[in-house]
């Protein structure tokens, strides 16, 4: 029997890609780099933003690094007020909820941006903790912010079941032994199977999913 659900953020709780992608395009532009949907999804979606601007930017000093990431998320704050949350999440929350589940959000987005986003869904008032990845130690995809979410609900990993829409999440809370589903916004079915998903679902609508809580 499940405690606790946890879940990522961006891509999880709202499809958030159609503003990050263009935000990425108007900061690397600058650098000839051009992003298409295939680019963003093969290099940057799931990532870290230290992650993505070392590896598409190798000759930036750090604190190059840390503002133009800066200027990219201040981007996307100002446009989090058009995200909505996912089909079905807010039922399926106040239905976990009601049921005494615990819940937490586990995430790699700054803490502006966590805030931000919240406030634009309407769904602070759903998590009994929140674990921004980089207060904890390592990001996704280590297994430190799941540890950390489980330690702070009180709950063994068989207990929770975790939601994640890329790789590098679901890499993460699989390697703590946490049940996980792939939330198929982001990337195919296939690929969140192969990461380590136990089942897909294409939002929270899927009635398996209500199965899944109601045991």
């Amino acid at each position: 029997m499940y405690r606790a659900l946890l879940f990522d953020l961006d891509g999880t709780l709202a499809e958030t890609d159609s503003l990050h992608l263009p935000t990425w395009v108007d900061v690397l532009r600058p650098y000839g780099i051009e992003i298409d949907e295939e680019f963003y999804r093969e290099r940057i979606s799931g990532r870290s933003n230290s992650k993505i601007v070392e590896d598409l930017l190798p000759d930036l000093s750090a604190k190059e690094g840390r503002d133009l990431a800066d200027a990219k998320e201040a981007s996307f704050r100002e446009r989090a007020d058009e995200l909505e949350p996912l089909p079905g999440l807010l039922d399926f929350m106040r239905e976990a909820k009601d049921r005494g589940l615990s819940l937490a959000l586990v995430t790699n987005a700054p803490e502006e941006n966590v805030e931000a986003m919240l406030l634009a869904l309407e769904l602070r008032e759903f998590f009994d903790e929140v674990v921004l990845s980089d207060e904890v130690g390592p990001v996704k995809p280590d297994p430190a912010p799941y540890r950390a979410a489980l330690d702070r609900l009180g709950v063994a990993p068989e207990e929770a079941l975790a939601f994640e829409d890329s790789t590098s999440g679901i890499a993460s809370s699989v390697r703590v032994g946490i049940p996980t589903v792939g939330i198929a916004s982001t990337q195919t079915p296939e690929t969140l199977e192969d990461a380590g998903a136990f089942m897909v679902a294409a939002d929270f609508v899927d009635p398996e999913l209500r199965r899944l809580v109601d045991r």
